[in-house]
């Protein structure tokens, strides 16, 4: 709504009073059906007294009051008096006490009379309107209501502003309020001294909002200084957002390379120290958000209250659902072919049908919705950086995946043998390490680590059949430019290649950026063919 003249005749008054302390929310809250009352009653000049004291009373039904009046939607029940807010419901209105904000039924037209304002009333009401979002004694309100403001560059809003910033004490909202107030000086007729000031306030802000407001400075300054700096101004803004984009893009790139990161990281495990192309692994994540499906449909049947939780639930599950189904196809399937890469990545090729028409015929063919808990819901800003929960918190996991992996190898046993089988299999045989025992639990933990991809995955893609299919592709590049079985060359390389694809994806487009991105892996290959990080070992090739 828009701050009318009438603002200019209502502020003093309204300051006067905030100033003696005469209007303290405290006192109000037990006069607001007096208040109310007075709007209903005497004449305009008395309505428009009754006004600016329900706005300065900072009471929180004050404003649908308010709103309700200038709408004409306020009314007196002719058998009891009780003052009602009534809104069209087909031949009746639909009726609310207007004080307590309680439904009271419905009603006719016939039984109710309306109070009446004129078009003097109706500015004032705007007037207070805006001033009381601006007094809100809620801080989200006030800090709302001032970047609202910002917004609309309204130089009638200056008288309001003014009166919010005395009596404002969190900084950051007066922050805000103060650039309000800028943005509202650059459109009035403001001595020249004045906008300057204005400018230097609205440009150390540095976003969108302050770039529109300078540049529609620019373009409507009289005043040569005024224009120039307006446009300085906005030029120092255009660099700086840009350089936010830059940091933006990282940050995406990042996103996305912690989803490739958790795809390719068991991929990494089993490629490393088995030599077996899995074109089933994409089949594994798929199996991991099925399994988060199935928890939060057996949780929003059984137990509601747990859905925040359906994820920690659904990890360990998707875990051992992959790992073991991967583990059978192990012993079922692979350790048949060892030796045989064209045949094994035939096999697991033809297993990934199999794997993805058993879903479609248990799930169906559509996608399945799996809901974001609480807790990865929302977003928040850091400087121009939008970052959601849910992207953030699949970097943090991610993170902890490889971490987690990384003290596997390093500090247990089953990761020492993983290690000697990956180096110089002959030679840990040889030691007594059992190897096929290792290859099977190898390709169980790949597997199940899939399986908390598509946990993760669930929460930013379809959950589909193809899940698994739009991610192997990618997570086998990951692999390769990162150094086969190096677990550290596959972070890099998740990190680089997200980061790369986000770079190129503003200019190339999706597709093209990818096969921009594959070429140069191919041509990377040629010059370093075991990746960034080749692994050491006699019988490594």
């Amino acid at each position: 709504m828009l701050f009318l003249r009438p603002l200019a005749r209502l502020l003093p008054a309204l300051a006067s009073m905030l100033a003696s302390g005469l209007i303290a929310a405290t006192a109000f809250a037990a006069d607001l059906p007096a208040l109310v009352g007075s709007l209903t009653t005497g004449s305009f000049g008395d309505r428009e007294t009754a006004i600016g004291a329900l706005a300065a009373s900072g009471e929180q039904r004050a404003a649908p009051i308010l709103e309700a009046l200038g709408a004409g939607q306020l009314y007196v029940r002719k058998s009891d008096n009780l003052v009602l807010i009534g809104k069209p419901d087909g031949n009746q209105l639909a009726l609310t006490e207007a004080i307590s904000g309680k439904t009271a039924g419905s009603g006719s037209e016939a039984e109710l009379d309306r109070v009446r304002v004129n078009n003097r009333l109706r500015g004032v009401i705007e007037a207070a309107i805006g001033s009381l979002t601006l007094m809100s004694p809620d801080p989200r309100v006030r800090r709302g209501a001032a970047e609202a403001l910002f917004k609309r560059r309204d130089a009638s809003s200056l008288a309001a502003l003014d009166l919010a910033l005395a009596a404002e004490k969190d900084s950051r909202i007066k922050q805000s309020m103060s650039e309000a107030r800028a943005a509202s000086v650059l459109a009035s007729d403001a001595p020249a001294a004045q906008k300057l000031e204005a400018i230097a306030l609205v440009r150390a802000r540095a976003d969108r909002d302050s770039l529109g407001v300078l540049q529609a400075t620019a373009s409507s300054a009289t005043d040569p200084e005024v224009k120039a700096a307006a446009t300085a101004g906005a030029d120092a803004v255009r660099q700086t957002l840009a350089a936010w984009e830059v940091a933006q893009n990282v940050w995406y790139g990042i996103s996305l390379g912690s989803v490739l990161l958790l795809a390719a990281i068991g991929l990494a495990i089993t490629f490393g120290t088995m030599g077996v192309i899995n074109m089933a692994h994409g089949e594994m994540v798929m199996l991991g958000a099925y399994t988060t499906f199935v928890v939060q449909e057996v949780i929003r049947t059984s137990a509601p209250h747990l859905f925040d939780a359906s994820l920690l639930i659904a990890l360990p599950l998707a875990f051992v659902v992959a790992g073991g189904i991967g583990i059978l196809i192990e012993r079922g399937i692979i350790r048949f072919l060892y030796g045989r890469p064209l045949d094994t990545l035939l096999a697991t090729w033809g297993l990934s049908l199999v794997l993805q028409q058993a879903v479609r015929s248990i799930f169906g063919s559509s996608n399945r919705e799996v809901g974001a808990p609480s807790w990865m819901s929302g977003a928040f800003q850091v400087g121009q950086i939008n970052v959601t929960y849910g992207r953030l918190w699949i970097v943090v996991f991610s993170l902890m995946v490889f971490v987690a992996l990384i003290a596997l190898l390093r500090k247990t046993p089953m990761g020492l043998y993983m290690r000697a089988v990956t180096q110089n299999r002959p030679m840990a045989s040889a030691m007594g390490i059992r190897t096929p025992r290792v290859d099977a639990l190898t390709f169980g933990l790949g597997s199940g680590i899939a399986g908390l991809a598509g946990v993760a995955l669930s929460q930013i893609d379809n959950v589909s059949p193809n899940l698994g299919q739009g991610y192997i592709i990618d997570s086998f590049m990951v692999v390769v430019f990162g150094g086969v079985g190096n677990l550290f060359g596959t972070l890099i390389g998740a990190l680089t290649l997200g980061v790369v694809n986000k770079f190129l994806e503003p200019y190339a487009g999706a597709v093209l950026g990818k096969i921009l991105v594959l070429v140069f892996i191919i041509l990377f290959i040629q010059r370093r063919p075991r990746g960034l990080f080749a692994l050491k070992g006699r019988s490594v090739e």
